[in-house]
């Protein structure tokens, strides 16, 4: 009898503890899988995001870079400032970005058109208002633009109308009001407006148009007086999450940023509406 029970035990326990390694085993590959996700979501969070931004947007972005990575924790951003033209272009021709910035509809239309954005993360951030700007020392009693004289200016600096929205807000106003042709000869094109603020604040241009967030951050310049809205297309400021980004989820994190309190304070800081 005491073989009988000492054999069947030779052959249970075997199973047992083949049992025992199965269960184990089945217990670490459930590990294993319950941290790969864990691992892909963290690797997803980690981001350096390019952010092709209209030149004007310079000051404000710059101040809530700090603010942004702090509470994005793996998403850093680095930024490529210029004209929306000139932007939309380069990204249209294989420049790398992540969120594309635009001081002009035109320039983002053109973008949707083209199926170069991510059309429904395209939202409007912010807006500006256009502005005649002469150097602080300047004794021009001009204060409005109906009160340009074309024939008493040298020198009147604008951003290039094909790249520049600034320029081409500009255009529409003086045309508007019948200047545009009769400044030809003063015109000084620039290809941002930051080059427009910077011409007018080191005394190399009488006169420039610039939005109120330019004349805001100088001390050079002094502001004589502002276009009215129904002189040229809205001044609005489009965003969205270019289509090639491989980082379209940190990209909307950081539109959202934007779009939020914090990026709105940062915005309305440096002059924005």
């Amino acid at each position: 009898m005491k073989r009988w029970v000492f054999a069947a035990a030779l052959i249970i326990l075997p199973a047992l503890l083949a049992g025992c390694s199965d269960s184990q085993q089945t217990e670490r590959i459930d590990g294993a899988d319950r941290e790969t996700p864990k691992a892909k979501t963290n690797l997803a969070e980690e981001a350096e995001l390019l952010i092709s931004a209209a030149a004007s947007l310079t000051d404000a972005l710059e101040d809530l870079k700090d603010s942004f990575e702090k509470t994005h924790e793996g998403i850093t951003l680095t930024y490529n400032f210029g004209s929306s033209g000139k932007l939309a272009a380069n990204i249209e021709n294989g420049a790398p970005s992540d969120v594309f910035l635009s001081a002009s509809s035109k320039d983002m239309d053109t973008m949707e058109d083209k199926g170069l954005i991510v059309n429904e993360s395209r939202t409007d951030f912010t807006s500006n208002t256009l502005v005649l700007i002469a150097h602080k020392d300047s004794d021009s009693t001009i204060s409005s633009f109906e009160q340009i004289d074309p024939a008493s200016i040298g020198h009147f600096a604008v951003g290039e109308p094909e790249s520049v929205p600034a320029g081409r807000y500009t255009k529409e106003t003086l045309e508007h009001l019948n200047l545009w042709q009769p400044l030809q000869d003063s015109l000084v094109l620039s290809s941002d407006v930051r080059q427009v603020l910077t011409y007018v604040a080191m005394g190399n241009a009488d006169y420039g148009t610039v939005y109120s967030s330019d004349a805001f951050i100088s001390d050079d310049v002094k502001v004589l007086a502002e276009s009215k809205p129904e002189w040229h297309a809205p001044i609005v400021y489009p965003g969205a999450v270019v289509a090639e980004s491989k980082h379209q989820e940190a990209a909307q994190q950081f539109l959202d940023y934007l779009t939020g309190d914090e990026g709105q304070e940062a915005l309305q800081k440096f002059g924005f509406k």
